[in-house]
């Protein structure tokens, strides 16, 4: 599939209505989840036969989008139980062939077989509304231990301090504009945009 393609697809997908802002959920839009997936494929961490997991899901966009690309099973991690319906819906136009499981869930408290996960894809609470929110995405991350895909605040500096202590590779690999729509009450103009980072992270 073409990136064109894929970023078109993941376009026409449902979004999550009225989202939450204690839980930041800002959306994801179709082109930069493609671009970021085809990063992440030109690694060699996303190919046929991948079993991933999307941790902090939202619609599904990242883990269908992993589907489309190549990976043979997603697992789709969201708290918030409209999101997860959303994402039910979204996932039935990949048919049978391959698996999506999605899993209603804080990430703190998951419980759940995470066997044979070869990557984690995430884009957690940036902590803009809640001081440390990424904390149990970023442990989780660690105890699953596998090559992992974070996109974060541009600017975050205590990602690569906590994995390098850990004694995991870190690689800020990118930037990309991130638009914010004016969702939430707090948001004055009509379209805001922040510098997203994407980082990938691999086990010692």
């Amino acid at each position: 599939m073409r990136l064109r393609q894929l970023s078109m697809l993941l376009s026409k997908l449902e979004k999550c209505e009225n989202p939450d802002v204690s839980l930041e959920q800002y959306t994801t839009s179709g082109e930069l989840a493609a671009r970021w997936i085809f990063d992440i494929a030109a690694f060699g961490d996303l190919s046929e036969g991948t079993s991933i997991i999307d941790l902090g899901s939202g619609n599904g966009i990242l883990g269908i989008g992993a589907l489309h690309l190549g990976a043979n099973r997603a697992i789709l991690v969201d708290s918030d139980s409209r999101c997860c319906e959303v994402s039910r819906k979204n996932a039935e136009s990949l048919g049978g062939e391959k698996s999506c499981v999605v899993l209603e869930s804080d990430v703190s408290s998951l419980d759940s077989d995470l066997t044979d996960i070869d990557l984690v894809i995430s884009n957690p609470p940036w902590g803009r509304q809640k001081e440390k929110a990424d904390a149990p995405f970023l442990d989780l991350i660690e105890s699953i231990g596998v090559v992992s895909h974070i996109m974060h605040s541009s600017d975050a500096k205590h990602i690569r301090t906590r994995f390098e202590e850990a004694g995991w590779s870190v690689e800020k690999y990118g930037e990309a504009d991130f638009a914010i729509p004016a969702s939430f009450d707090h948001h004055r103009s009509s379209r805001g945009v922040t510098k997203a980072g994407f980082w990938r992270l691999t086990p010692p």
